[in-house]
């Protein structure tokens, strides 16, 4: 029988980990973080940034001993119960089918920059053609095409980065007559936190750093994905500890080093989200060109979120059929060790979602995304609560591999690529979701996210109950007919 293929390399690995930091929420959703935050936005992104590196390292000590496709779906099933494997992977499921409805709807915007007589429908259909085909060549092409998507977004940051410091340096003028300066970032309109904390506005709405947390938390979304390869990573050991150790410098270059230089060219109280903030940069010195490339790389970052989503959603589709919390036809693999299923069934599902976008734009956007927003963190608490489970086995004696029959703090010892502080973090690390969430219900355009989250919880936890029950009641009858055929045959 085919398995999966183990055919990710290390730079596959290192470009897919760096490529999931980088997306249209740095592009263009940074403005509204800069709004609410002004330069100290920054501390947002590190504090920030600082929780996505536990949640990828707990995710990692689990990967690294046990690396298996569907990841935290997996590990929650065989380290916790299979409820938690059914709801962590349906969760995951429906949140990249949400993200990946939401990136092909928009294709077409970047599409019709250059050709805008061509319908935004059809940029989607070809573009999900595409990228379902790329999907079925196998798990190295997935890589080479994520390797060079990684490629064309880490050049245009870093261009802008070194760009940017060159007007610092040689003091061009800028637009806005304000001379580009590191000390920008303390000098204008109040400063370097100019909201505070938390501050409530006359308008009724609340900004400040606190504020900008909740959307730089969601920009982060994607990094996770280190674990999801682990499974089809040719020495995942060695590769996912330098990957997940990666993510700090990734952090600090693409998004503080980043924003931080713009905000040095820009005075930070003109970027209102009109323009991305990296187009306002070029356009401020009189290049004006950036428009054009930044849109060529932002239609290659959604090609991006779209193809590492067909391939976890695939991936966490076969997990789950092999746990038997999904159809069994979808734990088939193909001669390639691609489960073929999966990929079409995704891709199925996102065509419906995709017209449900075109249909009904306004529903889709205010109240499915909602859903995909909290579902994120429904992940990563997921992944600290299943981290503690892990432990607790591995403990006990029923670690994996070379963990297996080793007790107590011996097995602990043995764990290869500890998550740091693994006493309280994963504590922290969900207490400071649950702020997040918190906080998310200060605002309006949020709020709804907070609802969608507790909505669909309950509804993971009746399908679960629904589907334990069917299965049962099918063992019962699979049961009864054996004992019928057993005692016609002792007749």
């Amino acid at each position: 029988m085919p398995g999966l293929r183990k055919s990710l390399k290390n730079r596959h690995i290192q470009l897919i980990a760096l490529g999931g930091a980088i997306g249209t929420g740095l592009f263009y959703g940074s403005s509204e973080s800069i709004q609410l935050a002004g330069p100290s936005v920054l501390l947002a992104y590190l504090i920030g940034g600082a929780a996505i590196f536990l949640i990828v390292r707990a995710l990692s000590e689990m990967s690294v001993e046990d690396p298996k496709a569907g990841a935290f779906s997996y590990y929650a099933t065989r380290y916790w119960s299979k409820r938690a494997g059914f709801i962590s992977g349906w969760n995951y499921w429906f949140n990249y089918i949400l993200v990946s409805m939401v990136e092909l709807a928009v294709v077409g915007s970047f599409v019709q920059y250059w050709f805008p007589a061509i319908p935004a429908w059809v940029s989607a259909a070809v573009f999900l053609v595409i990228i379902t085909a790329m999907n079925l060549m196998g798990v190295s092409k997935f890589g080479e095409f994520e390797f060079w998507f990684a490629i064309i977004k880490i050049v245009a940051v870093i261009a802008m980065v070194v760009g940017g410091l060159a007007v610092i340096i040689a003091k061009l003028p800028t637009q806005s007559g304000i001379p580009a300066s590191f000390a920008n970032w303390f000098t204008i309109d109040g400063g370097f936190m100019p909201h505070g904390w938390l501050t409530h506005g006359a308008d009724g709405t609340w900004s400040g750093l606190l504020m900008a947390l909740v959307v730089v938390m969601f920009s982060f979304g994607g990094t996770e994905l280190i674990g999801i390869t682990a499974g089809e990573t040719e020495n995942p050991r060695v590769t996912i500890p330098k990957a997940t150790n990666s993510i700090i410098w990734r952090i600090l270059v693409f998004y503080v080093a980043a924003l931080g230089v713009i905000m040095a060219v820009v005075p930070w109280n003109t970027i209102d989200g009109s323009s991305s903030p990296f187009v306002q940069i070029f356009d401020s010195v009189g290049v004006h060109a950036a428009a054009g490339i930044l849109n060529f790389v932002c239609l290659t970052a959604v090609m991006s979120v779209y193809n590492s989503g067909l391939y976890a959603n695939s991936r966490m589709l076969y997990s789950l059929a092999k746990q038997g919390n999904a159809p069994a036809y979808l734990a088939r693999l193909d001669k390639r060790g691609v489960p073929r299923a999966g990929v079409l069934t995704s891709a199925a599902v996102t065509v419906i979602a995709v017209v449900v976008v075109f249909l009904w734009p306004e529903f889709a956007f205010n109240y499915l995304m909602s859903i995909a927003t909290i579902a994120a963190f429904i992940n990563w608490s997921m992944v600290m609560l299943t981290e503690m489970h892990f432990r607790k086995q591995v403990a006990a004696g029923n670690g994996p591999g070379r963990l297996a029959g080793m007790h107590g703090k011996e097995a602990l010892d043995a764990i290869e690529f500890k998550l740091p502080g693994h006493v309280v973090t994963p504590y922290l690390v969900i207490a400071f979701q649950v702020m997040i969430a918190v906080l998310m219900c200060f605002s309006a355009s949020y709020r709804i996210a907070v609802y969608a989250g507790v909505i669909w919880l309950v509804v993971l936890f009746v399908a679960y109950e629904v589907m334990s029950r069917v299965q049962n009641a099918r063992l019962d009858a699979a049961r009864a007919a054996s004992k019928q055929y057993a005692k016609r045959q002792r007749q």
